[in-house]
């Protein structure tokens, strides 16, 4: 089994893709209105406009809904990244920090209020842990 992606659902696909666009430093490919990818080697992020939840079932999602994931990217740079990103984003959660687990973490809101992580492993034992994944 290979993890394939994460969907997010939203009300406004043109402005979420903008914003992981520049989050992750690609360009979404869009092959349809409604819907975007942005791949990276390790990960696709996916984003689907509300019109799309029918297709999933009747009440199955909601778009800036979520409050229990956290979508995670594993960078070179915390704070390299942390001074790139200062200028557009509007909700930080958390500057960065190093977490009892030995990232160097920060986290911030997308425009639907998706929480995300943007990590640098840092200590020994953590660098350790993710050595070898991509």
């Amino acid at each position: 089994m290979n993890f394939a992606s994460v969907r997010i659902i939203t009300d406004d696909v043109d402005r979420l893709v903008e914003f992981y666009e520049k989050v992750m430093g690609v360009s979404a490919e869009r092959p349809a209105p409604v819907f975007a990818e942005l791949v990276v080697p390790s990960f696709t992020l996916a984003i689907g406009h509300s019109q799309t939840a029918q297709l999933f079932g009747a009440d199955s999602v909601a778009a800036a809904n979520n409050r229990t994931v956290i979508i995670e990217f594993r960078v070179d740079d915390v704070e390299a990244e942390y001074v790139r990103l200062k200028p557009f984003v509007d909700n930080w959660v958390k500057e960065p920090t190093t977490m009892p687990w030995g990232n160097r973490s920060m986290l911030f809101r997308d425009p639907d209020g998706n929480l995300l992580n943007l990590f640098e492993p840092v200590t020994e034992d953590a660098i350790k842990r993710f050595r070898g994944r991509h």
